[in-house]
């Protein structure tokens, strides 16, 4: 998989990324590709033997060969290993389920994670080594939109201490025995973004 990211590299890189001369790493799996001019946000995605064309529930996708060669892994600063999960938002969670699952992918499992107040679901996917969580119904009206990744790297709290008040706090993550902490927005990214750490 690949990820399309506008926005300026340099915030990446002071996060501890290595990006090429092209702004592009690779993270475990998954291919980070920075395009500094273009809006921020995970613009797209590319993805290895994805069976369909065009959009999927309006996010734009291209299409690669199912044995597209893997760029060779970063050794990054700041410990990535890989690319956890991607998150996208959607207004319409049954729609883009049947979007995703058109086109091939299969619904691991559904988790409430909402109040009676504020209903929220989620629906979870594997995206080759990635987890890809939808989480919905969350406004406004339209198309499927990407939100945020996360990114598994090995020591958590070395990199807590290194980024300074870049990075939230280490705390205990939904996930059983697992760690996470939230790249803050002073941090210049265009994207959120958070680290994790792996599993126990």
């Amino acid at each position: 998989m690949e990820l399309e990211v506008g926005g300026p590299r340099e915030p990446w890189e002071r996060l501890g990324f290595r990006l090429d001369s092209g702004g592009a790493c690779r993270v475990g799996a998954v291919t980070l590709r920075l395009r500094g001019g273009e809006p921020g946000g995970v613009r797209g995605w590319a993805l290895a033997g994805a069976a369909g064309q065009g959009p999927i529930d309006g996010l734009p996708t291209r299409r690669l060969p199912a044995e597209a060669a893997l760029e060779p892994a970063a050794e990054h600063p700041n410990g990535a290993l890989r690319v956890d999960h991607v998150v996208v938002m959607t207004p319409d969670l049954d729609r883009t389920f049947a979007a995703l699952e058109a086109e091939g992918f299969d619904l691991r499992r559904v988790r409430d994670a909402g109040t009676p107040e504020r209903p929220l679901r989620q629906g979870f996917y594997r995206a080759g080594e990635a987890v890809l969580e939808v989480v919905g119904d969350v406004p406004p009206p339209g198309p499927a939109r990407f939100w945020g990744l996360v990114a598994v790297v090995e020591d958590l709290e070395a990199l807590a201490e290194r980024l300074g008040e870049r990075l939230g706090s280490p705390r205990d993550a939904v996930q059983p025995g697992r760690r996470i902490a939230t790249v803050r927005e002073s941090a210049g990214l265009s994207v959120p973004l958070a680290f994790m750490t792996p599993q126990p």
